[in-house]
């Protein structure tokens, strides 16, 4: 009796180890992105770049403009950029797919360099990063977005 209470009592321990740990390893802005922002420029659907020659920046706006949800694989990609002057002056990620920790690591290396390829091409065709390609492939999508709305 005293050993079947003692493998319960150790089962139980392990199980509350198990279930209380974190997977998370840090919280950065990505996982704390606001998740029910409304977005102001429509939906693009995921997987579609937009046509050469299609995109450009804004001429002559200014203002912060939010892409539209982009439905990826693994969740939803939204961006929001800021324009000065009809130039993408600064970029950021308002949602991207944090369902668990890989899709945190992906994001937390990929998006950085998103949004320099932003500022750098001032349009939404941008080199895709490496091991993040559906929320590369979001991302270019909400940003045409964002780059629609901005242009009225």
């Amino acid at each position: 009796m005293r050993k079947i209470a003692l493998v319960f009592a150790a089962t139980v321990s392990v199980l509350v180890l198990l279930f209380s740990y974190r997977t998370r390893t840090h919280s950065g802005a990505l996982a704390t992105a606001p998740q029910n922002r409304s977005p102001a420029g429509s939906a693009v659907p995921s997987g579609t770049n937009p046509p050469s020659g299609t995109s450009s920046t804004p001429t002559g706006t200014s203002g912060t403009y939010d892409g539209g949800g982009a439905d990826t694989r693994y969740g939803p990609v939204q961006v929001e950029i800021t324009s000065t002057a009809g130039r993408i002056t600064a970029a950021r990620t308002l949602q991207t797919p944090s369902e668990n920790g890989r899709d945190i690591e992906f994001n937390d290396a990929a998006v950085p360099t998103l949004i320099q390829e932003t500022l750098q091409a001032q349009s939404a065709p941008i080199d895709t990063a490496s091991g993040a390609t559906y929320t590369a492939e979001g991302y270019a999508a909400s940003l045409q977005s964002a780059i629609d709305a901005a242009h009225g």
